[in-house]
């Protein structure tokens, strides 16, 4: 009686496992660009789902709302973002002043860079009860601008224009209508 062995020799198992390391290695680089995308999109879907809340919250209330980085300066929009009802006038949202809502920190590595036609800090944006972008100061004197997300070399733009309304764009692939935060 002849017997046959089989099985799969060290060496066969040693070219499964490099090519297994290959392939793994490739695929974990390619998981980790789009979680950082991904990251970068749920980011940008929170903050304009922030900017229609405090919009539409002007309109119900019919006077100015405002949104503006949660961190105590104001300067810092990734560390989070509320939208507020600003009583006293002082941009900052204040013990006894409505909190519609807040989101918390943005994963590390992201960055948040506003910049509007009136600056100055604590950084924020208003809106009328029209549903217009206004001035903390002045509700019937109009106010655009630029909040840019980034993530790496993954970037979107959120454009805001005198009527209030906003788009998002990404401005590697639209430099032009997209441009900087500066435009």
């Amino acid at each position: 009686m002849k017997r046959i062995i089989a099985g799969v020799s060290l060496v066969e198992l040693l070219v499964v496992l490099v090519l297994a390391g290959i392939l793994l290695g490739a695929a974990a680089s390619a998981y980790h660009d789009v979680m950082r995308r991904q990251q970068l999109r749920v980011a940008v879907n929170d903050l304009v789902a922030a900017i229609d809340l405090t919009r539409s919250h002007a309109i119900a209330r019919g006077g100015p709302v405002m949104l503006g980085p949660l961190e105590p300066s104001g300067r810092d929009w990734a560390k989070g973002w509320i939208v507020f009802v600003d009583a006293n006038g002082n941009r900052r949202p204040d013990a006894g002043e409505q909190r519609l809502f807040q989101h918390g920190p943005l994963p590390a590595g992201m960055t948040v860079v506003s910049a509007f036609s009136s600056g100055g800090t604590p950084l924020y944006l208003a809106y009328n009860g029209a549903g217009r972008s206004c001035a903390a100061s002045n509700s019937l004197s109009a106010r655009w601008g630029t909040l840019s997300l980034a993530r790496g070399d993954d970037a979107r733009n959120i454009k805001i224009n005198m009527l209030g309304r906003l788009r998002v764009c990404d401005p590697a692939i639209d430099r032009v209508n997209c441009g900087g935060v500066n435009d």
